[in-house]
C-alpha cells in the first residue's frame, strides 16, 4: 500500500485520533459538546469532512467547546470499515459522518440509532441506503449528487492531455454500483474516439498486479473508480508516480496526494451544505424526516507539480477552467 500523506489542507481537522476526544456528556442536552465521527475509507480527512468542519464554524458552532470532529480512515481498506464503526460508536460518537456506499453500508449495520450523514456518493436510494429523497427513513440524511461524471471527467481528461488515447480503467467487479461507471466511460471513449483498457479485478492481489505490472507506454493515462475497493487509488498513485503516467482521479484529495487531475462534485461544497442537517439533527429533527440534498456543483482540480514532473503541458485553457491549481 501506498504510505500517503495527509495533505496541509486537510490537516485542519481538529482531532484525527479517537484517542483524543475530548470527555463530554450526552449532547442532546442544552449547552452540550457534539461529537462527530468521520468514518471513511481514504487517507485521512476528506474535503466533505473539512467543508463539514467550515460549515459547522459558519452557522456559529464553535470549535471544540460546541463540536469536535475526530476522524477514523482505512487507508482503502474497505473490509477496515466495520472494525473503524465499532470503534467511533464504542468512543460514544453522537453522529457520524460518511462519503461513499461502503462507508454508509458499515454504519448502517452497526448502528440503527446515530444519525449517519452522508456527504458524497451517488443516488442513495437506488443504492439501498434511503427510501427515499424527501423522507429517507432510519437514521441517514446527506448531500449527494446524481450526476454522472464518468464521461465528463473523460473529455476533461483528455483535454488535459491532448495525446490521450488508450486509458487504462481498473475496477471491483463484484461491485454492482460500479457499473453506471464502466457504461459512462465506455460511452465517453467510444464518443472521443479513445481505447478504455478495462481491468476488472477481483480481489486485492488483482488489482495490485493489474496495476503494478503495468508497463511504460502500455497505456497513455489512467481513470480512477469512485469507490476505493481493493485500494485501486492507491496503487494508481504509486503506479502513476513510477511510469510519469498522468492519473485523473474522483476526488481533489488524490490530487493533493500526488494525482494529476480530478474532476468531481465539490466535496467541501456538500460538506458546509451538511452543516446545516447536523444543525437540524441537533435541534431535535430526526435524520429519516430530513430530505437529502442534492450537489452538483462540479471542481476541477490539477497538480502542476506532477504535470511538469511526467513532462506534460497542460493547455492553457484547460488551467482556466481549473477551480484549483497546485502549483
Amino acid at each position: 500500500m501506498r504510505a500517503c500523506r495527509l495533505p496541509a489542507s486537510l490537516a485542519l481537522i481538529g482531532l484525527i485520533a479517537i484517542a483524543a476526544w475530548l470527555p463530554s456528556p450526552a449532547w442532546a442536552q442544552a449547552g452540550r459538546q457534539i461529537r462527530i465521527g468521520g468514518l471513511t475509507a481514504s487517507w485521512g480527512p476528506t474535503p466533505g469532512i473539512v467543508g463539514l468542519r467550515a460549515g459547522l464554524i459558519e452557522r456559529g458552532y464553535r470549535e471544540p467547546e460546541d463540536f469536535v470532529i475526530g476522524v477514523r480512515f482505512t487507508q482503502g481498506d474497505l473490509s477496515a470499515l466495520s472494525t473503524a464503526t465499532r470503534e467511533l460508536v464504542e468512543q460514544k460518537v453522537d453522529i457520524l459522518a460518511v462519503g461513499t456506499r461502503a462507508e454508509a453500508l458499515a454504519a448502517q449495520e452497526i448502528t440503527s440509532r446515530i444519525p449517519i450523514i452522508l456527504i458524497g456518493g451517488g443516488d442513495p436510494v437506488a443504492q439501498g441506503l434511503a427510501k427515499s429523497f424527501a423522507r429517507p427513513g432510519g437514521n441517514l440524511t446527506g448531500v449527494v449528487t446524481q450526476d454522472e461524471l464518468a464521461p465528463k471527467r473523460l473529455e476533461i481528461f483528455r483535454g488535459i492531455v491532448p495525446g490521450l488515447k488508450r486509458v487504462l480503467f481498473v475496477f471491483d467487479s463484484s461491485n454492482p454500483y460500479t457499473a453506471p461507471e464502466v457504461t459512462g466511460y465506455r460511452d465517453g471513449a467510444r464518443r472521443l474516439g479513445l481505447t478504455l483498457v478495462e481491468r476488472p479485478v477481483g480481489n486485492r492481489d488483482e488489482a495490485r498486479a493489474a496495476l503494478v505490472g503495468l508497463r511504460r507506454r502500455e497505456v497513455d493515462g489512467i481513470v480512477v473508480p469512485w469507490e476505493m475497493s481493493f485500494n485501486i487509488p492507491g496503487f494508481v498513485l504509486e503506479v502513476a508516480e513510477r511510469l510519469s503516467i498522468p492519473a485523473m482521479f474522483p476526488d481533489p484529495l488524490y490530487v493533493e496526494q500526488g494525482g494529476l487531475a480530478s474532476y468531481s462534485v465539490d466535496g467541501q461544497e456538500s460538506g458546509r451544505l451538511a452543516a446545516r442537517l447536523v444543525d437540524k439533527i441537533v435541534r431535535g429533527t430526526p435524520p429519516g424526516e430530513i430530505p437529502i440534498e442534492v450537489n452538483n456543483r462540479i471542481h476541477l482540480a490539477v497538480n502542476l507539480k506532477v504535470a511538469r514532473a511526467i513532462g506534460l503541458r497542460v493547455p492553457t485553457e484547460m488551467l482556466v477552467r481549473a477551480n484549483r491549481v497546485i502549483e
